[in-house]
């Protein structure tokens, strides 16, 4: 059986837009409730804004964030300066290239390490929401495996394209 990364990462940043459509949604129904109660105000009553919105929004954005940095490192979308690199030969750019690679694996795996440290001690101490008094460690478990999910497809593609034959 073949895991298909590409599948997995579109899922995965899909997941992350549907994330920050649900953000999109609550911030126009919040500042809906705010016009709203602007109108009431003429008339002597008052209507509510969403409460616990700014917690939503920050533990929102905090799981959504890094869900598109897998399927951008599958595309290899990340920026890539090509100042020099484009005069040197095909084998010194793949090389320039795997050393990246390895760059950004060995970063993914670090700031996944250091997640996993904060989702723990997060969890340790007992971290609420402000107003919804939600629990703040498991909106790390995205971040976490994004981080994850990332280092693997830039370990798999420091492996791509070993052919000579392009020289």
């Amino acid at each position: 059986m073949r895991i298909d990364l590409g599948l997995i990462t579109r899922a995965w940043a899909i997941t992350g837009g549907v994330i920050v459509l649900s953000i999109v949604f609550v911030t126009s129904a919040n500042v809906g409730a705010f016009a709203i109660d602007r109108v009431a105000r003429l008339y002597g009553t008052t209507f509510s804004a969403l409460p616990g919105y700014e917690d939503f929004v920050r533990l929102a954005i905090s799981s959504a964030a890094m869900m598109f940095f897998p399927y951008c490192q599958y595309q290899r979308g990340h920026v890539f300066v090509d100042i020099i690199s484009g005069k040197m030969s095909p084998r010194v750019q793949r090389a320039l290239d795997r050393f990246s690679l390895i760059g950004m694996t060995a970063m993914a795996l670090f700031m996944a390490y250091w997640m996993l440290l904060g989702m723990l001690e997060t969890r340790d101490d007992h971290a609420l929401s402000r107003v919804l008094g939600w629990p703040e460690w498991p909106f790390y478990f995205p971040g976490l495996l994004s981080l994850i999910l990332w280092a693997v497809i830039a370990f798999f593609q420091i492996f791509e394209n070993q052919d000579p034959s392009d020289d």
